[in-house]
């Protein structure tokens, strides 16, 4: 049995570089150049910011950070619902294994959020 990764930012450093793969899988057109340049800045900054959210000033600051990640994984998976549909890395069964955990992503930086909130009663 393989054992998960429950380490945020270990998640997202992986995240980060298996999205690097993606942008350099996409066809060197138009098209396909408008979004890698798009998705490489989008793809980094979870991560980084991630980084900025655990040496947060305030709880105020974490959520607002958090919020940034937020944003950005979902920028990333609406440009990942794009190069699917518009088959532009074929075939686009690939992309599954990243748009879940792209998912999954979301619904924990989601959930941090508001934890972060309730707990901090802001």
């Amino acid at each position: 049995m393989q054992n998960k990764k429950f380490d945020l930012e270990d998640r997202l450093v992986d995240y980060t570089c298996r999205m690097i793969d993606v942008v350099e899988a996409l066809p060197n057109t138009r098209a396909g150049n408008y979004i890698a340049g798009q998705l490489i800045r989008s793809c980094h900054s979870p991560t980084f910011n991630y980084g900025e959210a655990q040496a947060a000033e305030s709880p105020k600051d974490f959520v607002h950070k958090m919020g940034i990640i937020l944003k950005e994984l979902k920028e990333c998976r609406t440009a990942l619902k794009v190069i699917i549909k518009k088959e532009l890395i074929k075939p686009a069964k690939k992309l599954d294994a990243v748009y879940k955990e792209t998912e999954e992503l979301v619904a924990i930086t989601a959930k941090s959020i508001i934890t972060s909130k309730k707990n901090n009663n802001l």
